[in-house]
């Protein structure tokens, strides 16, 4: 490729040299004069002590990264690190491709035949490519979480981790037992909840077979019946819903495994393949049978290896010697349980044995399978009417949600979904504080709906959702103590995310709304936030429409808008390990609080710890937004900067493992084809990442609600915000902290989510691209520090962020102080707990 390529590329390209070992060829120049290999270490071993060697972070590497390549070209190799650990080396292309020497008197590579290795296969006596112990720990501690496509069962995702990518996992049960179904459910998991592309190869049933299946599964009507043709209106309309899923079917004839693995190449994206199924009894009909299988079995592996990605493939047979023949790398078992409502699951490893059991409940008539744990009923949580008798409310929520998370099901709010979302997510991972965290969202997105769909699953989420009606602090230790009782398996320490109760803003903190709350304040009040607020909407000259009626709320642009696109970034660098740890806090209070475990690579520091004052009410001085309602402009050919709104895009690739990503947690939550909404601040983030050639093109606008744009609208209130900050900040006591409370509760009003709140304000469109302004800002600030050589180490919601310093010495981007876009930072040593708040 050429160099600009390279230089976009520069950090998944040294990935690829640093773990599959493979070499890029990269030219600059109009006629490509200078050529040299982007290649792994072992191709220059000296590089791997980089004295002598000229070496630069991957950061600095790609600013200079023209005149790095001068200079490899002219022979003198450059070694490329990540923090102060060598992982890559750019070498002269033309007279050394591969040599294994240099000298570091001359500062030159030698000339003459290239050594073993990729560049080189015309040598017969290549060596094979050998890895050190610490390249293999090396890959195992930067490849962050490792699970791939899931079941959609959380019992069994927790035995088996996710289908390993690169491995052959063979679902073996006997006729009747259901093992067909297991495909199924990762299938529909994969495809039609996380939005990857399936390759479905359906040598026993067809594909009218797998619809009907999906069908049944997603709406719960039944099997039987739909095998008739017989489909009600839901279900038709839901069948109309799974037309863009990316789900590709084979079910032609003579499928053979060497079939799918020609075929699977041409499926960009492929995220798994599902094989269903292998026959034990031999078949003239159909080639994946008897004797046949051991071949196709290993063809399977094959592919599974080759592109990297999970092959799933289910067998008619539970019979040992079999199995023994078929020799996958994973063996999901299925048999009967004593409890003939039951069946067993045994996941084992080649070469190992067991690693895990869970138990499901077979829901034939509706094609599908249902978790059925040990847990014991818990009287307190869950309601007497629950049909999920001995299993946890957690999981019976989750359960319940599946219909309008999958997108089966319409008639509940956006925001509803998306949190039953993450709580099906938190309770499949085992992540008992994500549930707590994601509790109380919930439970508002759920009070805003007055009537749940007259349907059964409208009635079963009812229920669920019933089960937490207590007291806030109750239901948050009730999750806790439900998914404890559910999930076999805690989630391990997370990687490349912090959770989502890490510490807010200090003026946006997570004071919940409360009846009075919308009333003006009282006269000589220290702060009128609230009376602020209304006189910079009404003096605007734009005619504001600051209240979307209540009858329009359930349609047009509103029900797509979530707290999900505000952006905010929750993200730990991959090379460092965040765990929660319990703490006591002076006042006794026992609370748990972020321990980054930072790697001796990392060298000498300490972590210095960014509070930037005043995020929320910063953004407020010029957050582009539409004053008006927001029409239906449909797709954009480009992006029109004097409108403001919401924009349907797809997910730009973003390699860098220094930065995440610039959507932050938007991207989390994508739908059926891999796109998501977003507010202005993010689409002008975009584009201007792109003119700056950090991202490669900007997105395509699939869909937009826009109107004319604005962005001086909440700029009175900025600015008589800083004027009283700056006088109480010095202050303290009770007026700062009135101040902070009314400045929050101002802006929580913009997007009240209880209607019995009657707050001046409904336009959760100002409210998302407010935060989304703010958290673009504190990614934009913290990007100009990592490009200018700072190591993040974590960045988290739109004020916080922790860098590896020297001591006392904060990044030279952030300015210290106390006024808005100034910063208050703290220095905490390797291994110390990160203090939040009034730690």
């Amino acid at each position: 490729m050429n160099a600009t390529e390279a230089r976009n590329g520069l950090y998944a390209l040294v990935k690829h040299a640093e773990e599959d070992g493979r070499t890029t060829l990269i030219h600059k120049g109009q006629k490509r004069q200078d050529r040299v290999l982007l290649a792994p270490l072992d191709r220059l071993p000296a590089a791997r002590k980089s004295e002598g060697l000229p070496s630069h972070a991957l950061s600095a590497a790609q600013k200079d990264f023209g005149d790095l390549i001068t200079r490899a070209a002219q022979g003198q190799p450059q070694v490329l690190l990540r923090n102060t650990k060598p992982v890559a080396v750019l070498l002269p292309a033309d007279a050394v491709s591969a040599t294994h020497s240099y000298d570091p008197a001359t500062g030159a590579a030698p000339t003459g035949d290239a050594t073993n290795g990729p560049g080189n296969p015309d040598r017969d006596s290549a060596p094979r490519r050998l890895a050190t112990l610490g390249d293999a720990i090396g890959a195992v501690l930067t490849s962050g979480q490792t699970a791939g496509p899931l079941f959609g069962l959380s019992g069994l995702d927790a035995a088996t981790g996710g289908l390993p990518s690169g491995r052959l996992t063979l679902v073996a049960a006997a006729p009747n037992v259901g093992g067909s179904l297991l495909g199924l459910a990762a299938a529909r998991q994969t495809a039609l909840v996380d939005g990857g592309k399936v390759l479905y190869a359906a040598s026993g049933p067809n594909r009218a077979d797998i619809m009907r299946r999906i069908l049944a599964a997603e709406t719960g009507g039944d099997y039987p019946r739909l095998k008739q043709g017989r489909l009600t209106a839901h279900e038709q309309q839901t069948a109309q819903q799974l037309v863009q899923a990316p789900l590709l079917i084979d079910d032609g004839s003579e499928l053979t495994a060497e079939a799918i693995a020609e075929t699977a190449p041409h499926v960009k994206n492929l995220a798994l393949v599902v094989v269903d199924r292998l026959q034990a009894a031999p078949s003239t009909r159909l080639p994946l049978s008897g004797d046949r299988l051991p071949d196709a079995s290993q063809a399977l592996a094959t592919l599974a290896r080759t592109l990297n990605v999970p092959v799933l493939a289910i067998i008619d047979s539970d019979d040992p010697a079999l199995l023994g023949l078929l020799d996958a790398d994973v063996l999901v078992t299925l048999v009967p349980a004593e409890d003939l409502s039951k069946i067993q699951v045994t996941v084992a490893e080649r070469d190992f044995g067991a690693i895990g059991s869970a138990y499901l409940r077979p829901d034939l008539l509706h094609a599908r399978f249902l978790d059925a744990g040990a847990a014991t009923l818990d009287h307190t949580h869950t309601p007497a009417s629950s049909p999920a008798t001995g299993r946890t409310a957690a999981l019976e929520l989750a359960e319940a949600a599946l219909p309008y998370t999958s997108g089966g099901h319409q008639g509940i709010p956006a925001a509803l979904t998306h949190e039953l979302a993450a709580w099906r997510a938190a309770v499949t991972g085992g992540d008992q504080e994500a549930l707590k965290g994601i509790l109380p969202p919930l439970l508002h997105a759920a009070t805003a709906v007055s009537r749940m769909p007259d349907t059964a699953e409208g009635h079963r989420l009812a229920a669920a959702l019933q089960a937490y009606r207590t007291p806030e602090s109750d239901a948050a230790a009730g999750a806790g103590q439900a998914v404890a009782a559910g999930a076999a398996v805690p989630a391990p320490a997370a990687r490349g995310q912090v959770p989502d109760h890490a510490a807010q803003d200090e003026e946006d903190g997570q004071d919940e709304l409360a009846p009075g709350d919308e009333e003006d304040e009282p006269k000589g009040h220290v702060f009128p936030a609230l009376r602020i607020l209304r006189d910079a909407v009404d003096r605007s000259k734009m005619h504001p429409v600051p209240v979307i009626r209540l009858e329009e709320r359930d349609r047009g642009p509103w029900p797509l808008i979530s707290e999900d696109m505000d952006g905010e970034p929750r993200w730990v660098h991959p090379d460092i390990t965040l765990t929660r740890v319990p703490c006591v806090k002076a006042n006794g209070k026992r609370v748990r609080r972020d321990q980054l475990d930072v790697p001796e690579s990392f060298g000498e520091g300490v972590m210095c710890l960014i509070d930037r004052n005043g995020s929320y009410p910063s953004a407020c001085s010029a957050v582009p937004l539409a004053p008006n309602k927001l029409l239906h402009t449909g797709p954009l050919e480009a992006f029109d900067k004097t409108k403001a709104g919401i924009y349907l895009i797809g997910i730009p690739e973003w390699t860098r493992t220094d930065m995440p990503h610039p959507l932050g947690r938007i991207i989390e939550r994508p739908d059926h084809q891999g796109r998501v909404w977003v507010t202005t601040p993010h689409i002008k983030q975009l584009e201007k990442l792109v003119r700056e050639g950090h991202l490669a093109a900007v997105p395509t606008i699939h869909d937009s609600w826009t109107g004319k744009a604005n962005e001086s609208l909440f700029k009175p209130f900025y600015e008589a915000t800083r004027k009283a900050r700056t006088e109480l900040v010095q202050a303290g006591g009770d007026p700062y902290k009135a101040y902070k409370t009314r400045l929050s509760i101002a802006l929580r009003l913009l997007w009240p989510k209880r209607q019995e709140q009657k707050s001046p304000f409904w336009r959760p469109d100002w409210r998302m691209s407010m935060v989304a302004e703010a958290s673009v800002r504190h990614w934009s600030v913290a990007f100009r520090a990592v490009q200018e050589g700072h190591t993040l180490l974590a960045l988290r919601n739109v004020d916080a962020a922790v860098f590896w310093t020297p001591p006392g010495t904060p990044p030279a981007t952030y300015r210290i102080g106390t006024g808005f876009g100034e910063v208050k930072a703290k220095f905490v040593q390797r291994g110390e707990i990160i203090p939040e708040g009034d730690d």
